[in-house]
Order: structure tokens, then C-alpha cells, then sequence
């Protein structure tokens, strides 16, 4: 007894050559699809409380899992299903396994136990085949309702002291019928027989107060309205991928017939999220370069002619590459939205600058923003580097920054005097502003909000926006980039510059620290230095981590007594921090203890050492980032991993660090380990938290939904184009004002 929705298309099906070509064949379904009217769609719009037996107490313990409306319950899909077969007579099931009886109760009562707060129903029932001992535990109030003659569908598992009852359902007079469960399409809010009991029976996610049995049955009852669910997918789509109907795909998923139809309607409803969070991203960008153009950039003149002679070195072909890419965004009247990333070492900094470089040189300004007073600094001590010989004004700005410092940067910024700034969120204050703001360079981009963005490019010219370039310096699959940076342009470094030396790691255990200890003092003494990372500032007692205010103590006075030992965490004054680095950079200490602060950003080229307290804590990117702060420089170097992997998880990221230097190859081993709201932060990124789909695993079907909605782009013109029926309309009731805030589905 199961549901039985419309057909659903095998979603293997061989689509016609492509969209174009199929868009002719489907004209009439797509005369078909139109907008809902408001009045329509209010009814999925309805309260939750709207159906029967939801109470307010009930509707509030449904907000917390987000379920407000009656279509908030159609979209809310089951996470698993529980197989179960139809009903079997009670002479049928043996012990040890599952089964469902159809049986009259013939007597209950409630029996007494000696232990406190446990509470034993026994009902005898009986089918035609026989009679059979059911049993419940801590429901006692059943067996008021086991009354003789009761019928009910008990599904449980028979051992020798009866039928351990799972799942039940009260019958009324007549009897169970042998056709099909209903359509909940034509039925009203009665549920029917066997929903719980018998056949594919969907576990929807639930929450305290809020029973899966409950979910099981509100949902079927709203599930009545799910005709008037809006269709997003063009005809066209459809045809192509053989992908059912929104409607029809929403039924299988909560009530299917079987294995079959769960795997079409997942397929759907996966490549419908998919599809939808790109056409929200490729929008957000269309009407970001609508809402402000940007200034064109001249082609590259005798500034930036002058700054590549100057250089020490021969950029890498990749980083040319990037130049081109660059150069083709700032010739055109849109703004600039690039996504950097490459391997840790590339050289992103050397391809911001040059992108700066081309704004000053057209008479512009440019700005790069970094999310910690730390990056910024040492940001604005590489870029001052990488201009040596280069008369061009430029200067940092933070919330350190003294007041007289201050004054002056902001009266030459105004007037245009100065060309570069580098700085924090201070560069987003009011009190900022800039003469011909051409050019922004937002670092490790994922750590800023969208407003925190969006301020940047208001400094722009007025009625213009600046180019914008986003740097990461952690490699980020395919995958994860199309949907946290699906609104971005991609450039790719993997390039290691000439003379970056590999670093040889180990995971070691507790036996190899007094060896390890030793090792870098050797290392110290041919003139060497080292990092200590550990993943806590202070102790905790919570938490079985060493902490690096106290680790430091500890190996300043024992194992690195007769070394200079400093510390470095986040916390420590803004002053503090750069002291301490200063202080490592010039070779004034010779072991700096620290926390993760320093997995950005620290170049300092004599650091030949790092050892990491509690690996196994880091994912595999961070730890790649933080093992990115040696090897800079000519000399041998050596990254330690103390570990005591507990899970086998954390086993197989410490075995990859260990075998791997590329960082895009462990970035994707970190995807397929993690997935991808752990590798960047769900809230952080603004990765959305996908209902149906889920990555890596559907990583070919977002590269097939990309491409179908490029195509569909390119053939319309625009995403709001009539023949794409409402697709922006579910889109922007899905995701909402997307310039105003991250898009997370």
C-alpha cells in the first residue's frame, strides 16, 4: 500500500542533442508553465496550525525546524525510508524479524514493573491465523484506547516475549483495502490507513516536539496542495534531462512505491536546488553590473612596464595568464568580480598588485582589504617590497593606526594624492573616502560579509563601482567555488615560483617529541628557526589541547632554555603582534609559539621549522596553510604533525598531508572527507546548506545544472526572459534579496 504520484522519468534517460534543438518539441508544455496568482499560491502560503490537530504550542516547536507554512511541509523531504512489506497474518512472522499484522485487540492491560519510570502495555491480538502477544514500553496511556475489538496495523519485531511493537495505527470499522493507498492529490485531510505501518514509509527530520509519526501525517495532508507548487524548470529542461514535474517529484519523495521512484524524485529535486542556486548567483551578478558600471581601464603603460622589469624575479606562466585575465576585465565597462586562488607560495600578491598597479596608472586609486590587522600589515611590507625602486605613494590603515597617521592618509586619499592603501575594515569607515577608487583587492574574501563587501565597492566613483579582484589562499575545489563563488570569475594559480623548496612532514606520536625538540635545536643552531602552532590560546578545561601562552612558558624554560621563545595569538594587542613579528622576521627570535593567526600571510623566509600540536584538530587546508609558512626560503624544511588520530577520519587527513604537497589535490581529499560545510564554513562563506543535494557527491549534477542554466542564458538572453516561465519568481522567493545578504539555500 504506497502512494502513487504521476509517473517519474528514469533520470538516466537519453536527453535530445540539447536545449536548442529540444525547445521546439516542448513549445506546448511550455505554453503550460506560467506564474501562479498570488491567490493560488497564498493556500501553500496558509499557517502551519492552519491544519487540524496543530495547536500554537505545536506551530512554535515547527518554526525551530522551519516549517511555517503549508508549503514549508511539501518542501520538507524525508531524510531516510523505512522499507517495511506488506501485512503478513500473525502465523507468518518469526523471530528476529520485522514484520506488520493486521489484528483485533482481545484484551490489554497495564503491567506493573519493579523499575521506576518504566512502564509495560501487553495487548493480546489475533488475526484469522492465530493470536499473538503485542508489547509496549513507557505508553502507558494506551491502554485505555486497547479496548476488545480495537483493530489495528502493528509493525515491530517478534522475539519469545511477543511482538515488540515499533509503529501502530487505529483502524476504523471497515476493512483495510487491498487497492492502492490514495493520491494525496484528490483526498482531504484524513489519513489513511498504513501510512506509518506498511510499505516505503518516508523518517522526515523532526525536533524536539515534533514527532517524525506527526510530520509523516501533516505532510500528506498538505501535500493535497502541492499541485499548485510553482514549476521552476523550463519544459525545455525537462524534456531534456527526463526530469518529472515539480509536483509529482515532491509526492515520490514523501510517499513513494518504491526504491525507484525515491531515486528519480531525489535526482530532481537535487538538480532543481542546484539549478536554482545558480540562477541566483548568475543573477546577483547581472544585476550587480546593471546596478553600477564600472570605469574602463587603459591598456597597461610605462608604470607597469617599469614595475615587471624591476622585479627580482621572472613571474611564472600561470601568473602572466592571470595578468591577461585581469587586463580583459578592466578594458570593459563592467566591473571586475575575479576570484584568485591558488596554491599556498603562487604568487597572488604579485598579480593584486599588478591589478593595482593598472588602476594608478590610468589615474585611478586602489584599495586591498584584509580581514586581520596581521595580513595587513604584512600585506602592505610585501607589497612595499615588491615596489622597491617604484616612487609610488602607498599606505596602511587599521584600526591601529595613530590619530596624526590617520589625518594625513585620509586628506591624501581624498584628494588622490595617494594611490594605494592598504588596510582592514577600517577602510570601509564613513570617514573614508577616496578621489577615484579603480581598484579593489579583497583578501581571503570568505571572512567578509556581503556588507562588509558591498561598503568597499560603494567607494567607488560616483554613479560607478571598482573592479574587484577576491583573493583566497586556500585552494578550493571546483566544486565548492561554483557554489560559494558561483557569482565569480575563476583564475587558478598552481604554479610554485622558481626556488620554493619542498617541506618533508611527518605525523609523529608522543614517543618522538624529545627527538623532535632536539631536531630543531639543531636546526636553530645552523642558524634556523622555528614555528610552534598549537590550537588554543589558554587552557582549557574543557578541552585536551595545549594552549600557546602556556606552551610557550613551558619551552622557554625547559626544551628551548637557551633559546629566544616569544608568543603570538589573536588576542594579544594589535602592537603586541607585530612586535612579536617583527621581532621573528629579523631574526631577533628563534622559536615563535602561535596560534592558527598565523596561517596567512607570515612570510618569512629563514623559518625552516613547524611543528603542530594536536594535528589531528585541523582540517587538511589549514594545515597545508599553516605548513605554507616554511619552505620560503633556500633552505631545507621540516614540517612535525603530532597527532593521536582517534577517528579514521582524522587518520586519513594527517596520511594525506604527510603524501601531498599540492594543495588542490588535498583540498579535494578534504571535500570527500569533510564535506563542504566544514571546509569552508557554512556561515562564513555563505555555503549553502542544501536540502536534497549534497556535495561532493552531486558535484557532476551542480556541473550539469551550471552548464544547462549558462546555456539556457545564452540562448534567452536573460534569466527573466517570459519563456523561462517562473523561474526567477521561485528563485527570488527561495532566496530573496541576494545583494543584501549571502545566498545559502
Amino acid at each position: 500500500m504506497s502512494a502513487q504520484p504521476a509517473a517519474i522519468s528514469d533520470p538516466e534517460s537519453a536527453p535530445p542533442p540539447s536545449l536548442a534543438e529540444s525547445e521546439a518539441a516542448a513549445l506546448g508544455d511550455l505554453a503550460a508553465v506560467s506564474l501562479r496568482s498570488a491567490r493560488v499560491y497564498s493556500l501553500l502560503d496558509s499557517p502551519i496550525d492552519s491544519l487540524r490537530g496543530i495547536g500554537p504550542k505545536v506551530a512554535e516547536a515547527c518554526e525551530g525546524l522551519g516549517l511555517r507554512t503549508l508549503g514549508d511541509l511539501i518542501e520538507h523531504v524525508p531524510h531516510s525510508y523505512r522499507d517495511r512489506a506488506d501485512a503478513v497474518a500473525i502465523s507468518e512472522l518469526k523471530i528476529g524479524q520485522e514484520g506488520t499484522v493486521l489484528a483485533e485487540v482481545r484484551a490489554a492491560r497495564l503491567r506493573p514493573t519493579r523499575r521506576r519510570g518504566l512502564t509495560i502495555v501487553e495487548a493480546t491480538v489475533a488475526d484469522e491465523s492465530g493470536a499473538i502477544k503485542a508489547v509496549w514500553f513507557n505508553q502507558a496511556w494506551l491502554a485505555e484506547r486497547l479496548r476488545p475489538g480495537a483493530r489495528l496495523l502493528l509493525n515491530g519485531r517478534l522475539d519469545r516475549s511477543g511482538l515488540r511493537v515499533e509503529n501502530y495505527e487505529f483502524l476504523g470499522g471497515g476493512a483495510i483495502d487491498d487497492q492502492e493507498r490514495p493520491d494525496p492529490l484528490r483526498c482531504d485531510e484524513r489519513i489513511p490507513s498504513g501510512i506509518h505501518t506498511i510499505g516505503m514509509v518516508p523518517v522526515h527530520p523532526a525536533g524536539e516536539g515534533v514527532r517524525p509519526q506527526k510530520l509523516r501525517e501533516w505532510v500528506w495532508a498538505a501535500l493535497r496542495y502541492a499541485r499548485h507548487v510553482d514549476e521552476p524548470l523550463p519544459a525545455t529542461l525537462r524534456v531534456r534531462r527526463g526530469l518529472a514535474g515539480a509536483a509529482d517529484a515532491r509526492l515520490a519523495a514523501h510517499f513513494p512505491a518504491n526504491e525507484g521512484e525515491v531515486d528519480a524524485a531525489r535526482h530532481r529535486l537535487a538538480y532543481e536546488e542546484l539549478f536554482l542556486h545558480q540562477a541566483a548567483l548568475v543573477s546577483r551578478r547581472g544585476e550587480r553590473d546593471a546596478e553600477r558600471p564600472a570605469l574602463p581601464l587603459e591598456p597597461p603603460g610605462e608604470l607597469v612596464g617599469s614595475w615587471l622589469g624591476s622585479l627580482p624575479f621572472e613571474p611564472t606562466a600561470e601568473q602572466r595568464l592571470a595578468f591577461a585575465d585581469v587586463d580583459a576585465d578592466l578594458a570593459a565597462g563592467r566591473p571586475m568580480q575575479r576570484l584568485l586562488m591558488g596554491e599556498v607560495g603562487a604568487g597572488k600578491t604579485v598579480v593584486a598588485l599588478y591589478a593595482m598597479l593598472r588602476a594608478v596608472e590610468s589615474g585611478g586609486q586602489a584599495a586591498l582589504m584584509a580581514p586581520t590587522e596581521t595580513l595587513a600589515a604584512q600585506h602592505f611590507a610585501t607589497l612595499e617590497r615588491l615596489l622597491t625602486g617604484i616612487p609610488l605613494p602607498a599606505a596602511l590603515l587599521t584600526g591601529s593606526t595613530p590619530a596624526a597617521g590617520r589625518r594625513r592618509t585620509l586628506e591624501v586619499l581624498a584628494t588622490g594624492e595617494l594611490g594605494l592603501l592598504v588596510g582592514t575594515h577600517a577602510l570601509i569607515e564613513p570617514r573614508v573616502g577616496f578621489a577615484r577608487l579603480a581598484v579593489v583587492v579583497v583578501d581571503e574574501q570568505h571572512r567578509f560579509g556581503v556588507r562588509q563587501r558591498r561598503e568597499l565597492d560603494r567607494k567607488g566613483p560616483e554613479g560607478k563601482a571598482p573592479h574587484a579582484l577576491h583573493m583566497t589562499a586556500t585552494p578550493i575545489p571546483r566544486t565548492l567555488s561554483l557554489t560559494a563563488y558561483g557569482d565569480l570569475d575563476t583564475t587558478t594559480l598552481r604554479e610554485l615560483p622558481a626556488g620554493r623548496r619542498p617541506v618533508k612532514t611527518w605525523v609523529v606520536g608522543e614517543d618522538r617529541r624529545s627527538g623532535a625538540y632536539r631536531f630543531i635545536r639543531e636546526r636553530i643552531a645552523e642558524g634556523r628557526q622555528a614555528f610552534v602552532v598549537c590550537p588554543l590560546v589558554r587552557e582549557s578545561e574543557s578541552l585536551q589541547a595545549k594552549a600557546a601562552v602556556a606552551e610557550a612558558e613551558r619551552l622557554a624554560a625547559g626544551e628551548f632554555a637557551e633559546h629566544r621563545v616569544a608568543v603570538l595569538h589573536g588576542q594579544m594587542p594589535s602592537a603586541s603582534k607585530a612586535e612579536a613579528m617583527e621581532r621573528f622576521a629579523a631574526g631577533e627570535l628563534d622559536v615563535l609559539v602561535a596560534t592558527s593567526v598565523i596561517e596567512v600571510g607570515i612570510d618569512v623566509p629563514n623559518a625552516a621549522v613547524m611543528l603542530i600540536e594536536d594535528a589531528d584538530r585541523y582540517g587538511l587546508s589549514q594545515l597545508h596553510q599553516l605548513r605554507g609558512r616554511i619552505g620560503r626560503g633556500e633552505h631545507s624544511s621540516f614540517c612535525i604533525l603530532f597527532a593521536d588520530a582517534e577517528t579514521e577520519r582524522a587518520a586519513a587527513r594527517l596520511q594525506a598531508i604527510a603524501a601531498s604537497a599540492d594543495g588542490f589535490e588535498l583540498a579535494e581529499i578534504d571535500l570527500n572527507l569533510r564535506g563542504e560545510g566544514e571546509v569552508l564554513g557554512t556561515r562564513q562563506s555563505g555555503l549553502p546548506r542544501f536540502r536534497v543535494a549534497s556535495l561532493p557527491e552531486d558535484a557532476p549534477l551542480l556541473a550539469q545544472a551550471r552548464a544547462d542554466l549558462i546555456e539556457l542564458l545564452d540562448l534567452h538572453g536573460d534569466l527573466f526572459s517570459p519563456a523561462l516561465g517562473p523561474l526567477m519568481t521561485v528563485v527570488r522567493r527561495r532566496f530573496g534579496d541576494e545583494r543584501a545578504e549571502p545566498i545559502a539555500a
